[in-house]
């Protein structure tokens, strides 16, 4: 992205399934009219769908990510390298990660163009074993039993031991997954720059040990003792082959960047969007009756 912040080019990364033709003629009409190129990031897990010629990755480039939280995750692992800004556009979905919906896109290319913008930068877990590649995730590494039985693990943050729980598993976040798996298991929220990640009990099977709040300059440990069904993990919702037991994970520098188009983004507007925040039923049936007085008056 050049000084100016405007694109050079559109690199798209899109949904393997969703309806996205009338987001498509917005995003392929906007970059003609402007003379901007227009190629599509073919990537791991997001199908065999072409809607624009391959290409790879240029510096000045804009990612449009369409399709939901899904799509954005993919698109913003492809960048992690180059650090080129996303743009999640919500395509039938309401997500978190994504800055716009479909019909406000138009709009929003414009604001791109102009310059008016501002990437924020998401931090990532850096996920260690021995024997295994060195991982990252931009939203949780999970670690979850396999069929029948529990997964046992041991928790210690820089060399002093938390927990030790037998249960479903365990989900660990960062401030843009936290309103994910992990708040699902009963996590707390992160707001967007917290510095710290998260650590949720999956239906842990007695004992006491609510989610932990981990600073960001602390090292997790988890070792983990599987029942003999086995167990898997996930790395932002992709099961990973590799069957290490012992996982050291670390927040990361900002290496990826989204889009948004508030700078004092905390992610909280989507969150109530979505439904995943309401407020008490006491203050919404208040709400109803001061419209009916409003409008009787």
């Amino acid at each position: 992205m050049g000084d100016d912040k405007r694109p050079g080019r559109v690199a798209l990364v899109v949904h393997p399934t969703r309806p996205l033709d009338e987001t498509l003629e917005t995003v392929t009409g906007w970059a003609e009219r402007h003379d901007i190129g227009l190629v599509q990031l073919v990537l791991e897990g997001t199908g065999d769908r072409r809607v624009a010629p391959p290409g790879t990755l240029e510096a000045g480039d804009l990612v449009v990510a369409l399709g939901g939280d899904g799509t954005v995750l993919s698109a913003l692992r492809a960048t992690a390298a180059t650090g080129v800004p996303v743009l999640g556009v919500a395509c039938g979905s309401l997500g978190v990660l994504t800055a716009v919906s479909a019909d406000e896109l138009a709009r929003d290319l414009e604001r791109m163009r102009t310059g008016d913008w501002t990437a924020r930068p998401l931090p990532l877990l850096a996920v260690s074993a021995p024997g295994c590649p060195d991982d990252w995730a931009i939203n949780d590494f999970v670690v979850v039993r396999r069929g029948a039985g529990q997964v046992i693990a041991e928790l210690t943050v820089d060399d002093e031991r938390y927990i030790r729980l037998a249960g479903d598993g365990l989900v660990v976040a960062t401030p843009a997954g936290s309103s994910g798996y992990s708040m699902a298991a009963g996590g707390p929220l992160l707001s967007a720059g917290s510095q710290a990640f998260v650590c949720t009990p999956v239906a842990m099977h007695g004992g006491c040990a609510p989610p932990l709040v981990v600073r960001a300059d602390a090292t997790l440990a988890v070792e983990i003792h599987p029942s003999y069904a086995g167990f898997d993990v996930e790395i932002d919702g992709h099961t990973r082959p590799c069957q290490a037991l012992s996982y050291r994970l670390t927040m990361r520098e900002e290496a990826v960047r989204l889009v948004t188009f508030s700078p004092s983004y905390q992610g909280l507007t989507r969150l109530r969007e979505r439904g995943l925040v309401a407020d008490s039923p006491r203050i919404l049936a208040r709400d109803r009756r001061d419209l009916v007085s409003q409008r009787d008056a």
